[in-house]
């Protein structure tokens, strides 16, 4: 019984993104074929959603707030053509358009058949997890952020799955990530936290991820820095991007990527758990994925090795992909 699983990072598909989409709605303008087909190898394709999708709503009101994205409603077809599984919407761009605009999301991805997790109408369909099945496998995928505060969802209205996690781990995330270990297979935590653009996780995370696993779950998936972190125990820390149209930061290199595929395996009638982790390159030119290669796929290489062994984990090469064994 084995499971491979795609994750990305941030996608954004507003701004340039969302004007690429509307002249061409389709996969082929935003990634490559040699990136499609590394997604297609997967059973479970999962990602960070770093937009809404509407034609409708105002910016949120917070004089603070730098970037509102917003994608096209066609988008919401072009991740399912893409064979997106399930998207996170806990994060600090759900709400950039107000709660039209997050039920626009909710509803046209539903509609595609692409799953939503971490946002909802109000705070008890924000914090649900849901269950995603393939190969009579099921994952459950347990979504949170811990900013904007002023995008939780409430009792009385719509926003995402917040968690202070800078004061530790609260009581419901606990009880929730443990509750989708006794109605899975296997369990990922996918959370967007800490600040951008840092090349490793702060303190507040690295103190949270034994807590998620000592809940249950089987890997914890992050996202937020807009640079891809490190590798522990069966944690990727941050993702960092999939597609965008970003300033580049020059030392950070946030225009280089990794896209991740885990495969969980375990015997019959037991819990599942990854066991190994393929990491691909990726170079992010304006609104367009593709492979990294010669010296992109180096400077990839050597920063992920380096962040990887910080937190005591080793990394290999196999056929161009980066790899991490769990066993």
């Amino acid at each position: 019984m084995a499971l491979t699983v795609a994750l990305a990072g941030d996608t954004m598909l507003g701004r340039g993104v969302a004007e690429a989409l509307r002249r061409s709605p389709t996969p082929q303008t935003l990634f490559a074929a040699e990136v499609r087909e590394a997604l297609a190898e997967a059973d479970l394709v999962m990602l960070n959603l770093e937009c809404c999708v509407s034609d409708r709503g105002h910016r949120w009101p917070n004089p603070h707030k730098l970037f509102f994205f917003r994608a096209p409603p066609g988008a919401a077809d072009v991740l399912a053509a893409l064979g997106v599984d399930c998207v996170t919407l806990a994060n600090n761009h759900a709400l950039d358009y107000g709660f039209d605009a997050l039920a626009d999301t909710r509803t046209l991805l539903e509609r595609a058949g692409v799953r939503t997790v971490g946002a909802g109408r109000d705070v008890l369909a924000a914090r649900q997890f849901v269950v995603l099945e393939a190969g009579g496998v099921r994952l459950a995928v347990v979504a949170v952020t811990d900013h904007p505060e002023d995008y939780a969802a409430t009792e009385e209205h719509p926003g995402v799955a917040w968690a202070d996690l800078r004061a530790g781990m609260p009581a419901w995330l606990g009880a929730l990530v443990a509750r989708a270990a006794r109605e899975a297979d296997a369990v990922l935590v996918t959370a967007h936290w800490g600040p951008n653009m840092t090349s490793r996780p702060p303190a507040h995370v690295l103190a949270a991820v034994p807590h998620l696993l000592a809940a249950g779950a089987t890997l914890v998936a992050g996202h937020s820095a807009h640079v891809f972190h490190g590798v522990g125990d069966r944690t990727i820390y941050d993702m960092g991007e999939f597609v965008d149209d970003y300033a580049v930061h020059p030392a950070l290199r946030n225009d280089l990527g990794l896209l991740f595929l885990v495969t969980f395996d375990g015997p019959e009638l037991a819990r599942l758990a990854p066991v190994r982790l393929e990491a691909v390159p990726l170079a992010l030119d304006f609104c367009h994925t593709r492979f990294a290669h010669g010296e992109e796929w180096e400077w990839i290489r050597e920063r992920f090795t380096t962040a990887c062994a910080e937190l005591g984990t080793a990394v290999g090469e196999r056929a161009g992909r980066l790899t991490v064994d769990w066993r």
